[in-house]
């Protein structure tokens, strides 16, 4: 393999990197709030809210539900409105962002929902307020399980990512498309494959070791 070949691939796999954590990072910055809206605000809980409750998680199934290759190309006026253009690795971001964010939302209501109601009571009798019980007791309390869920959310978006490159996002999945399967090399779509499943298990990997220290448990 020449070496122009291998820093196209490490390039690639720095675009990849890119798209997966810059995505990742924004999707967590609003999908976490979103989650802890989703937990508070259903029935029995500290911010207990029907109308608010419905509406959002109405919001949140319907961005969950619509597959991410259509939704690459449904907001591209969207994508060129943020970042001026709907090609590159910039560009692949608007649209992984959005994809995430809905999911990050549902996977830390599941890991809030872990928390037993008995914590949550204990904190309301000793005259605790709404805000210090999402901060001091749900919060501590479901930190294993919603890292976890960023953990499942990055390597969701790793293979996403590979998606984006179909449509001009850059990253190890254009590389594989127009070098492996386009030009025919069955090289250069192996490498692609294994350098995607290396980074996939890394990933996961160090996200379990957090997920273990954190989890006293």
């Amino acid at each position: 393999m020449s070496d122009a070949m291998i820093n196209l691939l490490l390039s690639a796999l720095w675009e990849t990197l890119i798209m997966t954590f810059g995505s990742g990072a924004i999707a967590c910055v609003l999908g976490i709030p979103l989650g802890i809206a989703l937990h508070v605000s259903k029935p029995g809980q500290i911010w207990e809210n029907k109308a608010f409750n419905k509406v959002l998680g109405t919001v949140v199934n319907i961005g969950r539900s619509v597959p991410f290759i259509i939704l690459l190309v449904a907001i591209i006026p969207f994508t060129r409105f943020v970042v001026g253009t709907s090609i590159g690795t910039v560009a692949a971001v608007v649209p992984l962002t959005v994809a995430a964010i809905p999911f990050v939302a549902r996977l830390m209501e599941g890991a809030l929902m872990e928390i037993p109601a008995g914590l949550v009571e204990a904190a309301q009798a000793m005259g605790a307020r709404r805000l210090q019980i999402i901060y001091k007791v749900l919060l501590p309390e479901a930190l294993p399980g919603m890292l976890n869920g960023i953990i499942i959310t990055l390597v969701t978006l790793v293979n996403y990512s590979a998606m984006a490159g179909a449509i001009g996002g850059g990253g190890l999945g254009d590389v594989g498309i127009r070098y492996g399967y386009q030009r025919f090399d069955p090289q250069i779509m192996l490498i692609t494959v294994v350098m995607l499943v290396v980074l996939v298990q890394i990933i996961q990997s160090a996200g379990e070791r957090l997920v273990a220290y954190v989890d006293h448990r």
